[in-house]
């Protein structure tokens, strides 16, 4: 299916070229022959089902996972031949990260702080700030094995933004969160946008990227099928919601009433 693109003139910094993944000697596609730019200093959401190859393109793009084909480019440097040029500019919040539990909240940061070179006089002032900033200060120096899920989910973002990198990505970043939460999650979003980060969302909860996104792609069974502005893309489905044209461009009938429970 032919990708739906409005035109942006702007300097990608983010440059997608053909980008595959193949599993299985090629019987599974998890992403096929992407071709996507993102703009400096754009929020850019990467919409699609469960499985339709979402984290997959993240984890190309930060270096976990090798392309089949393809390759892509975080401001000039390739993923392939630059891998630590683009882990140093660039801050991951993985979907099912790992974490080191039996580490103290401060602990894990401090580790993390130190993979990126953060001078210690100001490591720790930084560490103060991000746990302050997610409600966690008085939880510094708790094993995170005692965390709940959404305590973590902030940990594992404060290490992502622990070097104020150029380029964030995000993969569900308000997953198990509580609605407090989320809101400060998606605030964070904002400030990170108006100081001019370019920010890669992966995501299949639709309102979440209404709300942050400049322009949203949709993905499906590896390839991108759809891009544009909210607005275009349910324009160019000539539905009135996001819900509804995500549904007709994934396949399904958005004006479905059916019940599942009816006679």
């Amino acid at each position: 299916m032919k990708t739906t693109q409005i035109q942006n003139k702007s300097n990608g910094l983010i440059q997608i070229k053909n980008l595959s993944k193949l599993y299985s000697k090629g019987k599974i596609r998890a992403v096929d022959d992407l071709e996507l730019t993102i703009n400096q200093g754009e929020t850019f959401g990467l919409l699609g089902p469960n499985g339709a190859g979402k984290t997959t393109t993240i984890r190309l793009l930060n270096g976990l996972i090798k392309p089949t084909s393809g390759t892509a480019s975080i401001n000039g440097f390739d993923i392939l031949e630059d891998t630590q040029e683009v882990k140093t500019i660039s801050g991951l919040l993985a979907e099912s990260p790992g974490v080191y539990a039996k580490l103290s909240a401060y602990e894990f940061l401090e580790f993390m702080g130190a993979l990126y070179n953060i001078p210690k006089s100001n490591l720790k002032t930084r560490i103060n700030e991000l746990l302050t900033f997610f409600d966690l200060l008085d939880r510094k120096n708790d094993l995170i094995e005692g965390f709940s899920t959404g305590m973590r989910q902030k940990v594992l973002l404060a290490s992502a933004i622990i070097h104020d990198p150029e380029v964030i990505f995000l993969d569900e970043p308000t997953a198990g969160l509580d609605p407090r939460a989320a809101r400060m999650v998606k605030q964070l979003v904002k400030d990170f946008s108006n100081r001019g980060k370019t920010i890669l969302i992966s995501s299949h909860r639709l309102p979440v990227v209404e709300e942050l996104c400049d322009r949203i792609g949709i993905i499906h069974n590896g390839q991108l099928i759809a891009m544009g502005t909210i607005s275009d893309i349910i324009d160019q489905t000539q539905t009135q919601t996001l819900e509804e044209a995500f549904i007709a461009i994934t396949g399904g009938n958005p004006s479905s009433s059916i019940s599942p429970w009816r006679a």
